[in-house]
């Protein structure tokens, strides 16, 4: 056995499940924190704006107060304004019609010209907010007003916000990986378990299995349909063992029986009849050895071929009729009425040969079971998208304590109600049911001992493409 490779660290379901949750941490966080210095950023403007708007309506109210006094009672009001916020580069200028300077503020040197349209439309021009609306018709021919400030204060605070987000994501970045590790340990720590005991198991252990939690999650859902697997190779190795068995067993007999005459030929001078006697017993046994050595192999091979083979369709009404011809000899010589009831066209997917030893088997097994005078029926017919092909016939029957096993390899049901002739190797049904199954259908038996037996296979029809 190949010894185990360790998996590598950056392969691990560990590893990935941490760097996927780190990715996605760091995804979220940083277009949440990107997002939220957005919104910081607008808000911001947004106070700037408001305020402009007010100092715009302020400067109109001003204008509109002081201009009987003249332009320098409104220059020496807004003056003083501008003075009050000098933190903020806060300036104004009082426009003409023409766009023509009439005043401006100290602070308005410098500064670039008012925009085209006094629109009250808040613009951005290098660090400045601006904007110009119009003002109401006065004696001093002011027709617009601008108002700005500088957004060099706002600008220092998005810069520190800047620095806190990008702190905030380095964080991240160093936290994510770490706790997503820690957490991928414990969501894969069930998992490493499944995969210790799964690694210890042994062919001559399958009656071990993965550990269930109870809790109905990922891990338990695997544990549980890994247990199913294990269940069922478990069965299909117990079957096989049993089959080898029986099989060994059951070529005991002609082998002990072939030898047993050889010994006798080889112990003593004998008459040339007594050697063809005994020639004769071995080639008996020599032809139920091989009966029973192409029943094993056809039983062995049934699902096996069927898997690989390219399934034809087959016209399962010319299979039976096939079959029927082929023992209807037989029956006659036995006394035994052979009735046939065949629908026409009836099709299904498969293997031929395979689905007429299940036909011939089925007859075989009437015939054998039947007494002289007595009927056996084949019917083939369909319905609801299946083919149904019965082999019924009113023989010795099988009792209820049988009945339940009759598909068992090397069964075979009580002697008392056989003939001489009727031995058989047990494996017959047994073959019919592991074709009828490899072809997707279902066999069936119905029996009451004295009454005679009904077997039933159901196929699905091939559907016409």
């Amino acid at each position: 056995m190949r010894a185990r490779r360790p998996v590598s660290f950056f392969r691990s379901v560990r590893f990935r499940i941490a760097a996927l949750t780190t990715l996605a941490v760091a995804v979220a966080a940083t277009a949440a924190l990107i997002g939220l210095r957005q919104a910081f950023y607008w808000t911001l403007l947004h106070e700037v704006d408001r305020v402009l708007l007010e100092d715009v309506a302020e400067v109109t109210l001003v204008i509109n107060e002081l201009s009987p006094e003249g332009l320098d009672a409104i220059a020496d009001e807004l003056t003083r304004k501008a003075a009050g916020h000098k933190q903020h580069r806060w300036f104004a200028r009082l426009l003409a019609e023409d766009g023509d300077r009439v005043w401006r503020s100290s602070d308005a040197e410098g500064t670039p010209p008012a925009p085209a349209k006094a629109d009250a439309v808040p613009r951005t021009v290098g660090d400045l907010r601006t904007l110009r609306a119009a003002t109401p018709t006065n004696p001093l021919g002011i027709a617009s007003v601008q108002v700005g400030s500088s957004m060099s204060l706002y600008n220092d605070d998005l810069e520190l916000i800047d620095r806190l987000v990008a702190g905030a994501v380095a964080m991240i970045l160093i936290v994510a990986p770490l706790c997503g590790y820690w957490l991928a340990g414990i969501a894969t720590r069930d998992l490493e378990a499944m995969t210790a005991k799964a690694s210890s198991l042994r062919p001559t252990q399958l009656n071990e299995r993965l550990p269930y939690r109870g809790v109905d999650d990922e891990f338990d859902r695997l544990a549980d349909t890994i247990n199913h697997l294990l269940a069922r190779i478990a069965t299909f190795v117990d079957e096989r063992r049993t089959f080898l068995a029986d099989a060994a067993h059951e070529l005991r007999t002609p082998i002990a029986a072939i030898r047993s005459s050889i010994e006798v030929a080889l112990g003593g001078e004998r008459s040339r009849e007594s050697y063809r006697d005994l020639m004769e017993q071995v080639l008996d046994e020599s032809e139920s050895l091989e009966v029973l050595v192409n029943q094993v192999l056809l039983l062995s091979e049934a699902n096996a071929t069927v898997d690989r083979a390219e399934p034809e369709r087959v016209l399962l009404d010319e299979v039976a009729a096939k079959a029927a011809d082929m023992f209807a000899g037989v029956a006659e010589s036995r006394g035994i009425r052979l009735e046939c009831d065949i629908a026409p066209d009836i099709a299904v997917n498969g293997i031929r040969r395979h689905l007429h030893q299940v036909a011939s088997n089925l007859l075989d097994n009437a015939i054998k079971y039947t007494p002289e005078g007595g009927r056996v029926q084949l019917t083939l017919s369909d319905a609801d998208g299946v083919a149904r092909l019965e082999v019924a016939d009113n023989g010795v029957g099988v009792s209820p304590e049988d009945l339940p096993r009759l598909f068992e390899r090397f069964f075979r049901a009580d002697r008392a109600r056989q003939r001489d002739d009727t031995r058989g190797s047990g494996l017959g049904l047994s073959i019919c049911q592991s074709i009828v199954e490899a072809h997707g259908g279902e066999i069936t038996c119905k029996s009451r001992a004295g009454e005679g037996t009904t077997l039933t296979v159901q196929l699905p029809l091939a559907v016409d493409s």
